[in-house]
Parts: structure tokens; C-alpha cells; sequence
């Protein structure tokens, strides 16, 4: 309802016929209602609609809390985030509480207290949704008093007794009671930290230091870990791992098309980077995974690929802010920069120190020559190879223009028939765009041997030519 229109005191939420629900009714009946209007349930994922997205509704619906198992990079904290989406979009509270309680049911001393003085003049706010979801990185100096609570010093000085209840400082489970809290990596949790959640998961309640304090929560707990420390070095311990509910494995994108979807709805492009660029970057990014050279325990993020694709069109820019080309489109020659800054997101095998620039490129150039092949594999490129039997040498270079290599290659019969192949819109034909498509061309001719390649010393040039 609007603003001006939602009750401010008990009596009159109770008035509007109000019903309270608990967080995991109100989830599972938001996201029944979803999926009987065909609505998007988890906007923003790619590439889980068939594996991992069912296992995670039916735990949902089940009202478990949930771990999600996965390597670095495959869109765990993401799709936790999207469990906003499925909580009302307002929700009532007693005003000022640390706690959120709701208003038909206050748990926490203070507000038990003022409701038993007020009634129903009890005060009621309302959170957002996006207020009722917590989230921590497990980090070794996690402390009880960070998740669960402690005293807080500041009411002892204000003159309250040790004994007082209201000398809690709650910490942030509590503080997202009914909410949504969320504990990522949790194995790098300290054991005796873990253990404080034991009471969370199973009895819904929290106990701080030697208070009588058992204070029901009303919170969904969702974690995630890689499944390396959850089921080798053994750090999330038996008796928490027994109490989450429900266990559900991420994976990378299992189709081509779902990474280079993901690829283009994640990256921050500060120039354009055509399509058949982005498959490329998507084809390497798998190609490095599937690498026997990568170490495949700690796995390839899909922010690989994501930093590629943002690398390649910051060079395209600069080499329109240096030539005056634009629009700034990115080219293959702005791939290979790429290699040098994507060293630290990837771990090599212990004998491939020394080798792992070579290795990059050696896969970069796969996944070129495969992109190449499906787009182009079929085409009559005999014009243009013709063009260099006759003698034809042409630059190229991140800082060489399209028009330019274009100028240099001449009219070219097909290059309009290429561009389509390589589903650029015919609208959207520019000579940033033909350079694009015309180095990728040249590129994948020279790969499957069909013309020659030389790379400057500097390798600020490439020079192509006759085979």
C-alpha cells in the first residue's frame, strides 16, 4: 500500500486484516506465485534454469536453509541475492527494533516490554525488502559477537546491570531475523565460530555468553563453500553440516551460448566488442578451464572471461582516444593484451611454471580458430586470399585504425556477405565494425595456415601476408 497509507500503530495493522508469516511461508508462497505467472524467479542467472535452479526451488519450498557447493566464479553469491526478489516488498515491524520483530509476535525483551505498556498503541514501521538481507564473509576473525551477539559495554555504563537482557549487542543474524542471512565461504569459518550457528539451524535460537537469553529466530540461513574445503580438508563441521537442509551443487555454464551470455550481461564495456569477439572470449574461457595445465580444483571464474571481454574494449578505446577512430570497436589485435592481466585469475599446474603466458595464448588461438569455423568455416574467402597471393601486405595493430586496414585490403566483394556470417546487423554496419570483421577474417586464414603472420619485435605490429 501506498506510504501515506500503512498503519503506524498495532491497533491499526491489526485493523487492515494484516496476516503474519513466517520468512519461509512468505518465500515459498511468493515464489508459488511466480511460477503460476511465468514471472522471472531469479533474474540474472544464466545457464541453471535446468540443473541447478529446480534443486534450489524445492528447497526453498521445502523451507530448508541451504549450502551452495560450487567453484570460485559460478554465480553463488549472485543467486543468493536474488532471494530478495522473493520476500514482500514491505513489511511491518515494531518501530525501533534491533530485531525486526513483528508486531503480532514482539521476542525481544524491549519489545515485549513496551507492548505490554502500550497495547495496541504499539509503534509499527516498515522494512524494505532489501533491508531484511544480511550477508558476511567468513574471514578467520570472525567472532561470535560479529554473527551471534555480546554485551555491549556502552549500556553497562549507562548504568544497566550485567544481568539486564538489554545489555545485548545483537550481532547480524539476529539482526536479519526474519530475513535472509547469508554466510559466504564458510569453511573459512573457525570451528568454534561454527558452532555458535548450531542453535540457529536447528532450535531457531540464540544464546550470548551465560545470559538465559533463548531468543527465537525467524531467518533463513544460506551458505556457500567450495567443495574442496567441504569435502576434503573437512572444515564446515559434521554436526552443522547435518543441520542445513538441503546441499545444492553450482557449475560453470554448461552450453556455449550460456556463456557468452553471461560474458555480455556482466561485462562493463567502455567500447563495442562485436559478438563474435565475445564468443570467442567465451570459447577461451572454457578452453583454459578444460586446460590439463590449470589446476581444476581451484577452477576458472567466469569473471576470466568477463575481465577479457572489459580488457579487449578498454584497448579499442585507447586506440581511439590515440588515433581518433570512432567509434571504438574492439578487434582480435585487442585480445592478446588481454593475456598478461588474465595471469592472476587462473592457477597453473606446479610444472607449468615458467610457461603460463604460452599456455594462454596457445588456447586464446584455439578458440579463435574454432569461432572461426563455425561462423566462417563454410564461406568463400577465395577473394580476399587471392588479394595476397597478387602481393597484398597488410598492417594491423592496436593502434592501427579500422579505416585504415580497411584502405589497405581495398574493395573487397563479400565483406558485406562476411559481416553477416559473423552476425553483425546490417544496420549496424559501420568501418569499425568491417575492420572487426575483416581482422578476424585475416586471423583465422592465418591459423589454419592459409596466409602468413609476422608480429613486430615491440608486438605493437602485425604484418599479414601471402602464405
Amino acid at each position: 500500500m501506498p506510504q501515506t497509507e500503512r498503519p503506524t500503530t498495532l491497533g491499526a495493522l491489526r485493523a487492515t486484516g494484516h496476516g503474519h508469516r513466517p520468512i519461509r511461508t512468505e518465500i515459498r508462497e511468493n515464489l508459488l506465485a511466480k511460477m503460476r505467472a511465468g514471472e522471472q524467479r531469479f533474474p540474472g542467472i544464466v545457464g541453471f534454469d535446468n540443473t541447478v535452479l529446480p534443486s534450489f526451488e524445492r528447497a526453498l519450498l521445502a523451507g530448508h536453509d541451504v549450502v551452495l557447493l560450487g567453484e570460485r566464479g559460478q554465480g553463488k553469491t549472485r543467486l543468493i541475492r536474488t532471494l530478495v526478489t522473493l520476500l514482500d516488498e514491505w513489511t511491518p515491524v515494531v518501530d525501533g527494533c534491533e530485531i525486526n520483530d513483528h508486531p503480532y509476535a514482539p521476542v525481544c525483551t524491549r519489545c515485549q516490554r513496551l507492548h505490554a505498556e502500550v497495547g495496541d498503541d504499539l509503534p509499527v514501521g516498515w522494512k524494505h525488502r532489501s533491508e531484511r538481507y544480511g550477508e558476511k564473509l567468513a574471514t578467520p576473525d570472525t567472532s561470535v559477537g560479529d554473527l551471534i551477539g555480546d554485551i555491549d559495554p556502552v549500556k553497562v555504563a549507562e548504568g544497566r546491570t550485567l544481568g539486564d537482557p538489554e545489555t545485548v549487542h545483537f550481532g547480524l543474524v539476529p539482526r536479519t531475523n526474519r530475513g535472509i542471512f547469508a554466510i559466504n565461504e564458510l569453511p573459512d569459518l573457525a570451528e568454534r565460530i561454527q558452532v555458535s550457528l548450531l542453535n540457529v539451524l536447528e532450535e531457531r535460537d540464540i544464546q550470548v555468553r551465560g545470559y538465559v537469553l533463548r531468543l527465537p529466530l525467524d531467518v533463513l540461513l544460506v551458505a556457500s563453500a567450495n567443495p574442496e574445503d567441504y569435502t576434503n580438508r573437512g572444515r564446515i563441521i559434521t554436526p552443522l553440516k547435518d543441520r542445513f537442509g538441503a546441499e545444492v551443487r553450482t557449475h560453470y555454464p554448461i552450453e556455449l551460448a550460456d556463456e557468452v551470455a553471461l560474458v555480455g550481461q556482466e561485462a562493463d564495456l567502455a567500447a563495442t566488442v562485436p559478438a563474435f569477439l565475445l564468443e570467442v572470449v567465451a570459447r577461451f574461457t572454457r578452453h583454459v578451464r578444460d586446460s590439463p595445465a590449470v589446476d581444476a580444483r581451484s577452477g576458472v571464474s567466469a569473471r576470466f572471461g568477463i575481465a577479457a571481454a572489459e580488457t579487449a574494449a578498454a584497448s579499442a578505446l585507447r586506440r581511439s582516444a590515440l588515433t581518433g577512430e570512432t567509434p571504438a570497436v574492439a578487434r582480435i589485435c585487442d585480445l592478446t593484451p588481454t593475456i598478461e592481466s588474465l595471469l592472476g585469475k587462473v592457477e597453473f599446474e606446479v610444472d607449468e611454471e615458467g610457461r603460463e603466458s604460452e599456455v594462454l595464448a596457445h588456447l586464446l588461438r584455439r578458440a579463435v580458430v574454432e569461432a572461426f569455423r563455425h561462423h566462417l568455416g563454410a564461406s568463400d574467402l577465395r577473394a580476399l586470399i587471392e588479394k595476397f597471393d597478387e602481393g597484398l601486405v597488410v598492417e594491423s595493430g592496436d593502434l592501427v585504425p579500422g579505416q585504415r586496414l580497411l584502405e589497405q585490403v581495398g574493395p573487397l566483394p563479400g565483406l558485406a556477405h562476411l559481416m553477416d556470417l559473423l552476425g553483425v546487423d546490417e544496420g549496424a554496419e559501420t568501418p569499425a565494425l568491417a575492420a572487426s570483421a575483416l581482422e578476424f577474417a585475416l586471423e583465422g586464414l592465418f591459423l589454419n595456415r592459409r596466409i602468413s603472420k609476422d608480429i613486430s619485435d615491440d608486438g605493437a605490429l602485425t604484418v599479414y601476408g601471402a602464405a
